[in-house]
């Protein structure tokens, strides 16, 4: 899958003379692509498809070949306009009249370096979306009972991600771990902090098998899972199986927070981790510092760890994580996909502080500003953390 460029040219103008403007347009655009000229009939196949605008006059052309290229993707037309031969003008009445049948449109103009980036981002974008709508999801039990903000309309979510969410009883993640034997499992390959975690070790290491085995029947790329419920029932967390999933390339959430899977799912689609579902702790909107914690975080975003008993049952195992220093992308999608919060800021570090969850990063942003986000209009309380700036491809998908 890749770039597709589509034509629309006025027969008025001369074709030797938009052949060379064309040429010499599109060769500075600095990234492969499939030339597919007039012919639409194949429209929509590619990840990225774009329609350049070459001359003036299109606008009844592109009319004639609406429907063919509305009923071909869900995804919005793309419009390139080059500085010459009336493209512009020609796409700007084209995207009004898209815009007032409420077909979501962009014209796509300026230098050939903004350009390219531009191509490059919605690239990237389009491969998400593609991605995302693939994916299999569950909610494994009910959300948590306090997660009194984050219902989600699920109908909604598959009208504008492309995904549907199944439901997994708790029960049968309990029945497989009953039958599942105890290893004995040698711990030298983990470092604990404390006895009590050793103790619990080879316990948690059987919800993770059979969280994996109920994940897989079921073909889930992705699910979240009420987790709090295997403190009374196994006398364990599924901490440790959701650092383990998540690192394999299983998205695998907290307690039940269906907005926050999705914001993962979405997380994994662009940056390729699920990212660090976290809770604010403490925010600091003088400085922009906020320290985020939870109990779990995925393997494969931290250079060490750490194993804790799980902070506020005191029993099972935690995940003390230690992730690299740098930027970082803080995201949450609200619950009807709505909307979207995207902030990117610098890991300053972690840290291992007693009263708080396990694993603790501190997050300066580059805007404090978006610090009032959480004061005045938060999607929940947990977000996710990503390695890396995203962003502008993040608030891009979601509109």
């Amino acid at each position: 899958m890749g770039i597709a460029i589509y034509t629309l040219t006025s027969p008025l103008h001369n074709e030797l003379s938009v052949k060379s403007l064309t040429e010499g347009f599109l060769s500075k655009i600095n990234l492969p692509f499939t030339f597919k000229g007039e012919d639409f009939s194949d429209y929509g196949n590619e990840e990225l498809n774009l329609i350049f605008v070459r001359t003036g006059g299109t606008e009844n052309i592109f009319k004639q070949k609406e429907e063919m290229i509305l009923s071909a993707t869900k995804h919005p037309v793309y419009l390139l306009a080059s500085e010459t031969s009336n493209s512009l003008p020609a796409s700007l009445e084209i995207l009004s009249y898209l815009t007032q049948r409420g077909v979501k449109g962009e014209i796509i103009h300026g230098t050939a370096s903004l350009i390219t980036l531009k191509i490059e981002i919605l690239f990237k974008i389009q491969s998400a979306l593609n991605k995302i709508s693939r994916c299999r999801a569950a909610v494994i039990g009910k959300p948590s009972d306090w997660l009194i903000s984050s219902g989600v309309n699920r109908e909604i979510v598959k009208d504008k991600l492309g995904l549907e969410i199944e439901e997994i009883t708790i029960a049968e993640v309990e029945e497989a771990y009953r039958k599942i034997e105890e290893e004995n499992l040698c711990p030298s390959e983990c470092e604990f902090s404390n006895k009590e975690a050793e103790k619990y070790f080879p316990g948690a290491v059987k919800i993770y098998r059979a969280i994996k085995k109920v994940v897989l029947e079921h073909k889930a790329d992705a699910f979240t899972i009420r987790c709090f419920d295997l403190l009374s029932s196994l006398k364990n967390t599924g901490c440790w199986a959701l650092a383990k999933l998540n690192s394999e390339g299983v998205v695998a959430g907290c307690e039940g927070d269906i907005p926050a899977m999705l914001s993962m799912i979405i997380s994994r689609a662009v940056s390729g981790v699920s990212g660090f579902q976290a809770n604010p702790s403490r925010i600091d909107s003088e400085s922009g510092e906020i320290l985020f914690a939870h109990c779990t975080v995925p393997l494969n975003m931290v250079k060490r760890y750490q194993l804790d008993t799980h902070f506020e049952s005191g029993i099972g195992v935690g995940i003390r994580g230690f992730m690299e220093e740098g930027d970082v992308t803080l995201f949450k999608v609200a619950a009807d996909v709505s909307r979207c919060f995207a902030a990117e800021g610098k890991l300053l570090g972690c840290q291992s502080l007693p009263n708080l969850c396990r694993t603790q990063m501190l997050i300066k942003l580059d805007n404090r500003e978006d610090c009032n986000y959480f004061f005045r209009e938060p999607i929940g309380n947990h977000h996710i953390i990503i390695p890396g700036r995203y962003k502008e491809i993040l608030e891009g998908l979601l509109r």
